[in-house]
Parts: C-alpha cells; structure tokens; sequence
C-alpha cells in the first residue's frame, strides 16, 4: 500500500474566494484558485488520518470519500481548523453493525487543545448527555514521538505568533501548516524529509504565518526535494501566476492534490 498524502484544503481562514471579494484571484475561473480551508488526509503504513477539522470538514470528507478515519490530529485550536469536530457524528455509527454501537473518534491534539474544545463542544462533554452529539475520543500527545495503531508519528513544535502549533512528520514527509518561526532544535526532525509541506499566505512579512521568501529560505534549509506550499490566501497570485514565481522545487499545492511519499 503506498503512502499519499491529499490536501483536502489549501486556504486560509478565510478560504478562497473570500466572500465580498472581486479580486482576479477570488474571481479566477482555475478550479486551483478555489481553496476550502486547510486540513489535510494521510495514508501512512496502513493508518488514515484526518490532519485538522475545519468549517469545511463535512465537505471535505464527502469529496475525499473518508468513511472511519483511524484518527483526527489537530494541529491548534484555531476555528479554522477544529470548527467542523461537530461532523464526527457521522463516524462515531457504522454500517459494519447496523449502526447499534457507538464508536468514539480519536482525535490526538495538546492539552491546551483539549480544554478548548471542552469550552467549544461543552455539549458534547456534558455529564447528561444528548441523543447524537459528537463522541470523542481525546488522546494527549506533546512534543515527543507518538502511536495510532502502532505507527510512530513524530510532531514538530512551531510557533504561530506566540501560540504554541504542532506539525507531523510521517517518515519522509512533513507537514506544518501555521507557522512563523521554527526553533533549531525542532529543526533537526526536519533532517532527511524528502518531501516538506509548509504554510505561506503572502509575499510581505506577516506577524504569525511565515511569508513566500521565508517558506523558500526554511525549504532551501531542509533541503527536501519538493516542498509544497498551503493555507495560501487571496493576497497571492492566481495559481498559474504564482508557480512561475517560484524556485522548481517549490510549488503551491491545491485542494484535492495527492503525494506519494
């Protein structure tokens, strides 16, 4: 079975078109240019993960064909990527046994990710519970290697701003998405990634995301062969513009791409 990797969301917060916008991007007619939010579905050693649940969850999960995945990873607790965790609904029953059985979703995130989402989906973790919530199965990870049915995940701490993100590496590839800073140390389980995923959303500095010429820099650092680009926002180019602005082994990706790894 091969290890892919489909981005089943490459925009910002915002997605792409944001409403109300007429800008060439937002009114572009390249179905590149149309953008859910960021989040992103691994198949790795015989595992499938959802990398973040955003507004744009269900939909993504329809078009992605994703029936039980093995676990959601969160990355933060921004809305842009935990808004949609009301969706698991639809995994938490299956056709396997008639939909009798409750199955509650994995979903791996940080402590300070968990207390959010207690705030967030207080329902959900009530004592007195409601027909049909959303069942969860929370697992704490931190910054050290960690298991989904036997398979080493490896997280990498990045900061967005001054809020602590995690990313993932899976074997080869790594994928780190709200960024602005990578310390060296963290850097060093970036050696020997062949393949890097990396947010960017412009070519000006940012306060919390790193910007086109800094993504390149980290990229030229790690030395991956390919690096793709995601959480991409209206204030880039078109996608066909954007790619003849940048180095050959750096490139946008865009919703429903797939990466062997």
């Amino acid at each position: 079975m091969k290890n892919t990797l489909t981005f089943l969301g490459t925009g910002t917060s915002q997605g792409v078109p944001v409403i109300g916008c007429d800008c060439p991007v937002c009114r572009s007619a390249d179905p590149r240019d149309q953008r859910l939010r960021t989040a992103a579905l691994v198949h790795y050693e015989g595992v499938e993960l959802v990398i973040d649940a955003g507004p744009d969850f269900r939909q993504q999960m329809l078009r992605a064909g994703v029936i039980a995945p093995d676990a959601i990873l969160l990355t933060h607790q921004h809305k842009d990527h935990t808004a949609g965790l009301d969706d698991v609904r639809a995994f938490n029953y299956t056709p396997r046994d008639g939909y009798k059985e409750v199955h509650p979703c994995p979903v791996y995130c940080e402590e300070r990710v968990q207390a959010a989402l207690r705030q967030e989906f207080s329902y959900a973790f009530s004592e007195e519970k409601y027909p049909g919530i959303p069942v969860f199965d929370l697992h704490t990870i931190t910054e050290a290697p960690f298991t989904v049915k036997g398979v080493e995940i490896i997280p990498i701490r990045v900061m967005h701003y001054r809020l602590p993100v995690l990313g993932f590496r899976f074997g080869r590839l790594a994928y780190i998405t709200d960024a602005n800073r990578i310390e060296e140390a963290e850097m060093e389980k970036l050696r020997g990634v062949e393949i890097l995923i990396l947010n960017t959303i412009r070519f000006t500095p940012h306060i919390s995301h790193f910007s086109v010429p800094e993504a390149i820099a980290l990229a030229e650092r790690v030395g991956a062969r390919a690096t793709w680009l995601t959480h991409l926002s209206h204030q880039l180019p078109p996608h066909a513009e954007l790619c003849g602005q940048l180095p050959p082994h750096v490139q946008p990706a865009y919703d429903g791409l797939t990466l062997e790894f």
